[in-house]
C-alpha cells in the first residue's frame, strides 16, 4: 500500500451516501473514496467535523492490531478541503449477510431478527457462521461501531473488508450492528490476545478525536477481556442499524 500519487481528480459523487462522498483518482490511476469534512451532515450525538477522523482512526486501530479489516484510509487535503480518503475496494457487498426465508436458516446461519415482507411472508435477517465475520464483530465491539450494515462489509475475493466507520469510537455505548450472532459466546485465546493488545494501545494513534474517546477504547477492551464473551444487544430498537442491508 502507498499514499495517493500527485493530484487527485474527482470522478463522481457516490449518490447513495448520506454525506458528501466522492470517488477520486490519483495520478497513478488508483481510485479512492474521499469524504471531505465540508460534506458531513451534522449529527446530534457525534461531534461535528469528526466522522472522517473516525474513519482514519478505525484504519489505524485495525492495522495496529494486525486485523487488516479496514482498507487503507488517510487524512488528506483534497479537492474539496480536508477529509478522509479510503482506497477503493473493487468488490461487492457480501452474500454472507441477508434476508432469508425461515426454512433456509440452518446451523450455518445466525438469525438476528424476524420480520415480514410487504405481502406478509416471514423473513429473517441472518448472517453466516463465518470466522471472517466473527473477527469483524470483535472489531466492531472494540470500536463501539454504531453503524455496521450488511452493505458495509465488502467481499474482495476471499477477503472481507469493513468500510464506513464514521460512526464509531464514541465514548458512550452505541454498538449497533447486524453481526450479533456470537453474543454471549466465549472469546477464543486469539481473540483474547487481540483485546489485551487493544487495552494497552499507545493512544492516540492518529489526531482528531477527544482524549476521552481513546480512553474509552482501552476501557471497552479491558471490559471485554474481563467479561470474556461477545457483548449482547442492549434490548432496544437501536440494536440493529436501519436499513440493515
Amino acid at each position: 500500500m502507498s499514499d495517493p500519487t500527485g493530484r487527485l481528480t474527482p470522478v463522481g459523487r457516490l449518490a447513495h451516501a448520506s454525506n458528501g462522498t466522492f470517488l477520486v483518482r490519483d495520478e497513478d490511476g488508483v481510485f479512492w473514496v474521499y469524504k471531505p469534512v465540508a460534506g458531513e451532515a451534522p449529527l446530534a450525538d457525534f461531534p461535528p467535523g469528526t466522522l472522517g477522523r473516525r474513519e482514519v482512526a478505525a484504519y489505524a486501530i485495525s492495522e495496529e492490531l494486525g486485523l487488516g479489516i479496514v482498507p487503507e484510509t488517510l487524512w488528506v487535503d483534497g479537492p474539496f478541503g480536508e477529509g478522509s480518503m479510503q482506497r477503493w475496494v473493487d468488490g461487492e457487498p457480501t452474500g454472507l449477510i441477508g434476508l432469508v426465508p425461515p426454512e433456509a436458516v440452518t446451523e450455518l446461519w445466525h438469525p438476528i431478527l424476524a420480520a415480514e415482507t410487504d405481502d406478509g411472508s416471514p423473513i429473517v435477517l441472518a448472517h453466516r457462521d463465518d470466522e471472517r465475520l466473527r473477527r469483524m464483530a470483535l472489531f466492531d465491539a472494540l470500536l463501539n461501531n454504531a453503524d455496521r450494515k450488511a452493505s458495509h462489509v465488502i467481499a474482495d475475493g476471499e477477503r472481507l473488508f469493513g468500510v464506513d466507520h464514521g460512526l464509531c469510537l464514541h465514548a458512550e455505548p452505541k454498538l449497533r450492528t447486524v453481526l450479533w450472532g456470537w453474543c454471549g459466546v466465549p472469546f477464543t485465546e486469539s481473540e483474547q490476545g487481540i483485546l489485551v493488545r487493544a487495552a494497552s494501545l499507545d493512544a492516540p494513534l492518529v489526531p482528531g478525536l477527544a482524549e476521552e474517546e481513546w480512553e474509552s477504547l482501552a476501557t471497552r477492551a479491558q471490559s471485554l477481556v474481563d467479561k470474556a464473551v461477545f457483548p449482547s444487544p442492549f434490548g432496544t430498537w437501536r440494536d440493529v442499524p436501519w436499513p440493515p442491508l
